[in-house]
């Protein structure tokens, strides 16, 4: 018997109906699922895993903080505990009958390690298996079949780069963790957590902030014009753009006139070049720029993947190879109606020229490989399908070319600058619509023309301080300094927002404790904050499964890292620890009390419901309710209805303002608003079932007729 290992239980469905060539329905092996068939006289099992069957853990002596020596910690064994006791079972007793185990899971360090997991507890029972590996990046029959007819040798070197990471994750998060919260008092499910890769990549969130936070503004003015020709009226701005003296600008201003004088025109052609391939970084960063979060993106994109939709998620590369069949995905792609006319422009091309990124030895770019039937995904799924579709068409189709002019008007000795752009060819703009081109239409102009001014401006302003990052921005940072991979960035920020770090859907900004830990970090033990020690440790993982390092190597140089910074943590904690706890409280004030001095802070009560009270309890027994799930911190206004504090509430796709009380008038509309929306999509649904079931009586009436 053949024992094949998938990642997951779509995947191992999907492989299992492509291998036997019709749909095989799952059977149970005592408690785990299986997919059985025959293929010619031999008898196959698919085994699918959920991801790892195995945690990394320290042996139980370590499991409590408050009696753990985190030096010892810093040098504990690590342990690889089963976690999936139906799956692991049902690997041993298969073993026993098979002959052969062919490890088909996502064909990357990770997807290695987990294939080796489950192979080293079906050697338990079956030392003599022999072992083959399925590459794939792509499930479909063609992706497969060849995976099947030539198979590989497992990477037990690619295999140890992941676990290696598993591992030094595993103590760094633990030590560093166990020390911020034992220090600030802060346990329980509201401990501080902290990372390898986590934290210094919250110091590039927090660092931002300190930007913003130390800009000092700066005034200047612009002088802005509005002309007139031939009926067409159109804007201009002063040549000198910023002025950053008010006398000057003020001296200018003061030369207005009647009339402006063309003086030059300078027209060109703009070659707007189509994007690159989608790479894990460039489709995360297009993907959270429509709405999606890093974490959401990338498991839309998995799913996708494992129905056999879209190639492989995670990859570097940017180039399509020359043996993808672009011709064939075009024509798989055309069963979907909206997707017609595009691939019919397509597929006249002469030969496609697709662009090009960088290449490197990985999957390729991510790209649709079938026809996803709209009917059969979620709204969310199907954007982030058509996201990867959409960006496949602009990089086979035309460069877009837009026509500039630039205009040069006198304006009693001060010249002015009117731009204009229009697009000659949309190219692939056409077919990718989440890059917009804002077109500028000119009056036709040449030199020595006369134009009439309508209205000149003297419009001051102030400089801005820099903006916050969006998760697409630092996704690419991450990237440039080396934190995490391309597989792990999106659960690094996901992380940050879970643990309360950081807040905001499009604008990431950090709170109170961030800034306290970061500072602490930052002042006593440096390289844990800063990307260097990270990016190093990453680079010795990947010497490992170059075989010019092993795992034991790397994870012992890490703990020696650890133990330096460990030794400077402790010689500071009690400093360190004051001001996490000031931090803290702190973050905890939410608003002023409206009924005495006092602030209202944010408390637990003993059924576990959050509240605000006041701090000069007893004497003020000011309360109001919050709400129970999502971050919450202060909004900088008072509410505009009643004049009492108001709080920002964030969740994993929400993000709210509203009054602290509940008596409030803002609440009664924003309730009625509610009860109306409720209400028309009732209606909505309504009309919608009868519309439907009025189309299902008249055909039901023309087949009578027939």
């Amino acid at each position: 018997m053949r024992i094949i290992i998938a990642e997951k239980a779509i995947a191992g469905r999907r492989i299992a109906s492509i291998l036997a060539g019709k749909d095989v329905p799952s059977t149970m092996l005592g408690k785990a699922q299986v997919f059985n068939f025959e293929d010619g006289k031999d008898k196959t099992m698919v085994i699918p895993l959920r991801g790892h069957i195995s945690d990394v853990e320290f042996p139980k002596q370590y499991s409590y903080w408050l009696g753990t020596d985190l030096k010892k910690l810093v040098d504990a064994d690590i342990e690889y505990i089963g976690k999936e006791a139906a799956i692991i079972s049902a690997l041993k007793t298969a073993a026993k009958d098979a002959d052969e185990v062919v490890i088909a899971t996502d064909a990357d360090r990770e997807g290695e390690a987990i294939g080796v997991e489950a192979l080293n507890y079906m050697k338990e029972s079956n030392p003599k298996l022999k072992v083959e590996r399925a590459y794939f990046s792509a499930i479909t029959p063609k992706d497969i079949e060849v995976a099947f007819s030539k198979f590989s040798k497992v990477d037990y070197n690619y295999a140890d780069s992941a676990d290696s990471r598993r591992e030094i994750d595993l103590i760094w998060g633990a030590v560093i963790t166990r020390f911020l919260s034992l220090i600030s008092g802060r346990l329980g499910k509201e401990f501080l957590s902290a990372g390898r890769v986590q934290t210094p990549t919250l110091a590039i969130i927090v660092n931002r902030e300190n930007e913003r936070r130390a800009f000092k503004s700066k005034k200047y003015w612009e002088l802005n014009a509005e002309f007139e020709k031939e009926s067409k009226k159109f804007e201009a701005q002063h040549k000198e753009g910023k002025f950053w003296d008010e006398e000057k600008v003020k001296k200018a201003y003061k030369k207005e006139g009647k009339k402006g004088k063309i003086t030059k025109v300078t027209k060109k052609k703009r070659v707007l070049k189509k994007p690159i391939p989608f790479n894990t970084t460039g489709f995360l960063r297009a993907a959270t720029a429509i709405g999606f979060t890093a974490g959401e993106a990338m498991n839309m994109a998995e799913s996708l993947y494992q129905s056999g939709y879209t190639s492989y998620p995670r990859t570097d590369n940017s180039v399509y190879s020359p043996t993808l069949n672009l011709k064939e995905i075009l024509n798989e792609l055309s069963k979907i109606p909206e997707f017609v006319p595009m691939i019919e422009k397509l597929l006249a091309m002469p030969k496609f020229e697709p662009s090009k990124g960088k290449e490197s030895k990985d999957h390729p770019p991510i790209h649709p490989v079938t026809a996803a039937p709209k009917t059969k995904l979620s709204e969310r799924q199907w954007k982030i399908y058509e996201l990867i579709c959409r960006r496949f068409f602009a990089t086979l189709w035309e460069e877009a070319i837009t026509n500039n002019v630039t205009v040069e008007i006198d304006l009693n000795s001060e010249i002015y600058l009117a731009h204009g752009q229009v697009l000659e060819n949309a190219g692939w703009k056409e077919f990718y619509p989440y890059s917009t081109l804002k077109e500028v239409h000119l009056p036709e102009m040449e030199t020595g023309d006369e134009v009439d001014l309508v209205k000149l401006s003297m419009d001051g302003k102030e400089t801005q301080p820099p903006t916050r990052y969006s998760q697409a921005t630092l996704i690419k940072l991450m990237e440039d300094n080396g934190l995490g991979t391309k597989s792990t960035r999106h659960t690094i920020i996901q992380k940050l927002f879970v643990r309360h770090y950081i807040s905001g859907l499009k604008a990431i900004e950090p709170n109170a404790i961030a800034f306290a830990v970061i500072g602490a970090l930052e002042k006593y033990s440096e390289d844990l904050a800063k990307p260097n020690m990270t990016s190093k440790l990453e680079k010795e993982m990947d010497e490992i499964s170059g075989g010019k390092k092993t795992k034991k190597e790397v994870v012992t140089d890490s703990r020696e890292m650890l133990k330096k910074n460990l030794l400077e943590l402790l010689e500071n904690k009690d400093k360190i620890g004051t001001d996490l706890r000031k931090a803290l409280q702190s973050d905890s004030i939410l608003a002023k009390c409206d009924v005495c001095d006092g602030e209202l802070r944010k408390i637990k009560s003993k059924n576990n419901k959050w509240f605000l009270g006041c701090t000069n309890y007893p004497k003020c027994t000011n309360t109001y309710p919050l709400p129970q799930k999502g971050r919450i911190i202060s909004a900088p206004e008072l509410c505009k209805a009643c004049g009492k504090g108001a709080i920002k509430v964030f969740g994993k796709r929400y993000r709210y303002e509203m009054c602290i009380d509940p008596n409030c008038i803002s609440k009664k509309d924003w309730a009625k608003k509610k009860e109306e929306k409720l209400q028309k999509e009732k209606e909505k649904k309504e009309a919608e079932a009868s519309a439907a079931k009025e189309k299902k009586t008249k055909k039901e009436a023309t087949a009578k007729k027939d």
